[in-house]
């Protein structure tokens, strides 16, 4: 079955040259020039994944991004957000506001197309070998792909939730960026964009009692992250 995508974009040069391209690789495109027409097209179909374009004709796609992590029924749609401003601090705002991934345009199809596979990948279910990591009031639910503190979900992306497990499976060990890259399969991170810096600070802004003084992912200096085998003061493991 094929995957179902909604690109966002009123360049229509562009989604045209994307319908093709994405058609004849296997994915099912709806097209969407405005976020009005977005809308529309949500409340009707829930795609597998939306591509988002930063700048439309009636708002702005980081609003959007927002305003679909506040969502219930959208919140977990996983998100690629493209845009003709690369610079590292609208990457860092994308990200930091939900987006899963972020492309600078001009960009190759192909590219496009390797972050999408990417992204749909982290949707698969897990195999028959899934666990139920549990560190004190924290535990992370490889085959609901749900994290939950206190029994109460958390609200990760899809993106920020595999980083949590490539953490949450090595406790006690440093990993630096590359490692965690590595770790995620080839999803297109860039540790000089501090993008999964971000990350990690959206999820300890989760998953922390108090994410100014972390207890279960904690930064090593010049070295990378590390989750901490023990994180609470009574009940932990």
């Amino acid at each position: 079955m094929s995957s179902k995508l909604l690109l966002i974009d009123d360049d229509a040069r562009l989604t045209g040259m994307l319908a093709d391209y994405l058609s004849a690789a296997g994915f099912e495109l709806s097209v969407a020039g405005s976020l009005a027409k977005a809308r529309q097209h949500l409340a009707e179909h829930l795609p597998d994944l939306l591509v988002l374009d930063l700048m439309l004709p009636d708002g702005d796609g980081l609003d959007f991004c927002r305003e679909l992590r506040g969502d219930n029924r959208l919140r977990r749609l996983p998100v690629l957000m493209l845009s003709a401003r690369g610079e590292p601090m609208d990457r860092i705002l994308g990200l930091e506001l939900g987006a899963d991934d972020y492309l600078a345009k001009p960009f190759e199809p192909r590219e496009l197309q390797a972050r999408v596979k990417a992204l749909l990948r982290r949707l698969e279910p897990a195999g028959d070998g899934a666990e139920l990591l549990r560190f004190g009031r924290l535990e992370v639910d490889l085959a609901a792909r749900m994290a939950r503190l206190d029994g109460k979900p958390c609200d990760l992306t899809s993106h920020q939730f595999d980083l949590l497990v490539v953490l949450a499976q090595s406790p006690g060990r440093v990993l630096s960026r590359d490692q965690i890259m590595d770790a995620l399969k080839g999803h297109p991170l860039e540790a000089f964009d501090r993008s999964i810096d971000v990350h990690i600070s959206r999820i300890r802004a989760v998953i922390e009692d108090d994410p100014k003084a972390p207890r279960r992912v904690l930064t090593v200096r010049g070295a990378g992250y590390v989750f901490a085998r023990k994180q609470d003061a009574e009940g932990a493991e």
